[in-house]
Formats: C-alpha cells, sequence, structure tokens
C-alpha cells in the first residue's frame, strides 16, 4: 500500500475517524449530561418539596425525627431512589430500603450539605460495591438549630447502560459510514490509480523507443486529457523518430553522392598512367564541384547545430539588398540554362538599404532559389520580384513547379520535414533559412498550390534614417 492510497488513507480516512472519535465523544458527554441532569433535576424537586415541607415548622429534633419517619414511610418514589433520613447526630435513623446503611460508605454529599450556606450538597461516584450512583444531601434547619437531613440516592446503572447503548449505536454507525466511505472511495481510488499505472507503464514503453505503445481512455476527464496528450505525444514522437531516421538516410545519401564521385575520379586519375588533359581538367571539376557540395552540406549541418543551441549569431551591417540577391541569381544562371528552365530577376533600379548580415541573407536566397529550380520542371520559370512595402522590402521567389500539397504546407518549415523523399536535401534548409530571417526581426512565408506553383515571400525591415527617427519622434509628440 503506497503511493496516492496511502495517502489517501493517511489524509482522508484519518480525518474522517478523528472527526468521528470527536462526535463520539461530543456526543457521549451530551447524553450522559441529558441523563445525569434529567436525574439530578428529579432528586432536586424531591429535596425541593421537603424544604417546603419542613422549613415552615418549629420542630425539635426529635419531632423531625418522628416526621421525617413518616414522610420515608409514605414517599412515592422508593421504586426509583434510596431516601436516607439522618439525625442531629449525623446517624442514619431509617431508610426507604428497610436495610440498614453502610456506615463506612463515603458520603461528600452530607459533608458539603452540612458545611454550605445553602445546605445542600450533591456527589457521583461509587459505592464499596462498585455501583455508581448520584446522591442528594438537603439538610434541614429550624432557625439555626440543625435537624437532621434527607439523603436521595440514585442508581446509575440503567443511566449508564442507556447512554453505552446510545454511544455503542452510533459507533455502529459511523463504523457503517466507515465501510460504505471505504468501499466508495476503493471504487473512486481505483478509478484513478489504475489509469496512472497504464499510464505510467506505457511511458516507460514511450521512453523505451515503443512509440506505437498507447492508452486506452476509459474516463472523460483529467485522467482521459491525460491519457489523450500522452497518445499525441507518442505519435509526435513517433513521426520525430521516423524524421530523423529519414533525415540520417537523406544526409547519409547527401554525403555518399558527392564522395563516391571524388574516389572515383581520383581513382581514375591516379591508375591512369597517361592522363588525357582533357580528362584530367574534367575530373578535377568534379572533384571541385562535390567538395563544394559537400563543404554546403556540412555547413548547413552546423549552421542548424547553431541554431538547435541559440548559438547562430549575425554578423549585422547596413548592405544593399538587390547586390547580394544578385550574386545569389548568377551563381544558378549556369545550372538554369543547363537543365532549360528559366531563371528571370525583374530588379528595381533602386531599394533602401537593410541591416543585416549579407552572407546569411545570400544563403537565405540561394537555398530558396536552389528549392525553386529543384521542383520546377524543363522549360519552368522561376521569378524574383523585389519590392518596397511600407517599412518592409519583400523578395518574391516564385515557380511554376509542382507545388506542395495542403497537407504538407503548415509543417514544411519544420526541422527534418520533407515532403517530397524523392529530392536530394536534407529536410533542414528552409529550418535554417526561417531561423535566419527571424533574427533578422524579418519572415519567411510560404504560398504554394499542388500542380500550379510555389511563391515564398521573405520580408525584411528597412534600415530607418535618423531623418526617420526624428520624423518619427515628432510624429508621437
Amino acid at each position: 500500500m503506497k503511493g496516492i492510497t496511502k495517502r489517501w488513507l493517511l489524509n482522508s480516512l484519518g480525518l474522517i475517524l478523528l472527526i468521528l472519535i470527536a462526535l463520539v465523544i461530543c456526543f457521549a458527554y451530551a447524553v450522559r449530561n441529558y441523563y445525569y441532569n434529567g436525574i439530578q433535576q428529579a432528586i432536586n424537586g424531591q429535596a425541593s418539596g421537603l424544604t417546603g415541607t419542613f422549613s415552615g415548622l418549629t420542630l425539635t429534633p426529635s419531632a423531625f425525627v418522628t416526621q421525617a419517619r413518616e414522610y420515608v414511610e409514605n414517599f412515592q418514589d422508593k421504586e426509583r431512589m434510596e431516601l436516607m433520613v439522618f439525625n442531629s447526630n449525623d446517624q442514619v435513623v431509617t431508610t426507604s430500603t428497610g436495610f440498614e446503611p453502610d456506615e463506612q460508605e463515603i458520603r461528600p454529599d452530607y459533608e458539603e450539605a452540612r458545611q454550605s450556606e445553602s445546605a445542600y450538597g450533591t456527589w457521583t461516584g461509587r459505592l464499596s460495591s462498585g455501583e455508581r450512583v448520584m446522591a442528594v444531601t438537603q439538610a434541614i434547619y429550624s432557625g439555626d438549630t440543625y435537624l437532621g437531613a434527607f439523603r436521595f440516592v440514585v442508581s446509575l446503572e440503567v443511566a449508564d447502560r442507556r447512554i453505552f447503548l446510545s454511544v455503542a449505536g452510533l459507533l455502529l454507525v459511523g463504523t457503517m459510514v466507515i465501510f460504505f466511505v471505504v468501499l466508495s472511495s476503493s471504487y473512486f481510488i481505483r478509478s484513478i490509480v489504475n489509469p496512472i499505472q497504464e499510464v505510467s507503464a506505457t511511458a516507460k514503453r514511450i521512453a523505451q523507443g515503443d512509440f506505437n505503445a498507447r492508452i486506452n481512455k476509459h474516463y472523460d476527464d483529467e485522467i482521459g486529457e491525460l491519457c489523450d496528450i500522452i497518445n499525441d505525444m507518442a505519435n509526435e514522437l513517433g513521426v520525430a523518430e521516423k524524421m530523423k531516421n529519414d533525415f540520417i538516410s537523406s544526409v547519409s545519401h547527401e554525403l555518399r553522392t558527392p564522395l563516391t564521385a571524388i574516389k572515383g575520379w581520383a581513382e581514375t586519375m591516379q591508375i591512369s598512367k597517361d592522363v588525357d588533359p582533357k580528362m584530367l581538367e574534367k575530373g578535377m571539376g568534379v572533384i571541385i564541384n562535390e567538395s563544394e557540395r559537400l563543404s554546403g552540406i556540412v555547413e548547413e549541418l552546423l549552421d542548424f547545430s547553431r541554431m538547435q543551441t541559440g548559438r547562430m549569431v549575425l554578423m549585422v551591417d547596413k548592405i544593399d539588398l538587390l547586390a547580394e540577391l544578385d550574386e545569389a541569381v548568377y551563381m544558378f544562371r549556369e545550372r538554369a540554362l543547363s537543365e532549360r528552365k528559366h531563371l528571370l530577376f525583374d530588379e528595381p533600379e533602386m531599394v533602401p538599404p537593410v541591416l543585416g548580415d549579407k552572407n546569411r541573407l545570400r544563403q537565405v536566397f540561394v537555398n530558396i532559389i536552389d528549392n525553386a529550380l529543384k521542383y520546377t520542371l524543363e522549360d519552368g520559370v522561376v521569378s524574383i520580384h523585389v519590392k518596397e512595402d511600407g517599412d518592409m522590402l519583400r523578395v518574391s521567389i516564385s515557380d511554376n513547379g509542382c507545388g506542395i500539397p495542403a497537407v504538407h504546407l503548415p509543417r514544411i518549415k519544420e526541422k527534418f520535414y520533407k515532403a517530397n523523399q524523392t529530392q536530394r536535401g536534407s529536410g533542414i534548409g528552409l529550418a535554417v533559412a526561417d531561423e535566419i530571417m527571424q533574427l533578422h526581426s524579418g519572415s519567411l512565408q510560404i504560398e504554394s498550390e499542388e500542380g500550379v506553383g510555389t511563391t515564398v515571400i521573405i520580408s525584411i525591415p528597412i534600415m530607418k534614417t535618423p531623418q526617420d527617427d526624428a520624423g518619427a519622434t515628432q510624429k508621437i509628440e
């Protein structure tokens, strides 16, 4: 017994037991007071009657004893209580039971009545026989002369028995209440503990790499919501694991292809004793191009690592965005011609300067143009436009290629995600490009329709001049 069940037993059930014990104690005290007070009031009524009978008479001690004996003989409540008569010498002269009293019995009530101004005394306790009794003594005076006293003694056994039965009945009811509370709470605890144990077991399976593990949802409450969240988490982890494996496979392929070409040409030139100059030039060109391709892949992976660890920094300076874009376009002109695709750059005469890292912005342009050409068919068109839109410069790179299916579009900028697994690429280029634009306080938006084409809009803030700042300040004032 541990965990939630133990805490419930210590907290809830323990609190219920404490409350029940307190209720039993209070109830027992109240019942005892009820019965004892009733008995004492009955005795006090008898004592008050005696006071009214004997207080107005002028009697001698011997005359008092005579009348007291007569009173005892006519006493109506002999079955309920015992009545004793004391003379002026503190001796019991008669009793309602007809038995001689034990002179060794303690009588604190009699002593109290003799010593108190009210001539009244009461005591509750046990006799030498072990019987619990309540005794009340009323002393009788004629002026200042002590005549004697009446002592009423009532057994408390019947009252104590009734008190015991009442408390026992309450304890029985309390025990039944606790039984039903434990019964209902056990079902409730099981409805929490069992699903949590199932959640724990499934979470362990997920932690060990079983992303197909799922939790059965039994209740539509917080536990059910937790089950849904863990199932969604397992699903997302499974997708992420697949994307990671696809990424590793893709990068491995991307690295293997240029390495194979470099190794093949190097072995060819090593084996051939008389190498044709043209073949040598071609082989060296392939080795250089493939080495640059490898360098680009490695640099992309390094950028992704910097992005993940938050170590990607910008070397910000005032730059001409058109110059960097024009250089990126120039890099792809020969490729576009060789692939029989049209690369069009509608270059404006002038645009405002921006604050940015020219190498990183060129990297974004290269990545987007490379993707546009990659997914554009022969005789397709890739067009580039730049326009000023308020305080932003927007570069639009559009193609009329295959487009991106709507189901892939929301996740296209996620790391490792590739909508088309047949094309080369690691799947992290767009994620890195998007991160670079966010670091520039800009954005990278992708609009696409399957079978129509794709448009990527790169937005970057225009650099503010001192005049712009002064004008803005003046407007605010």
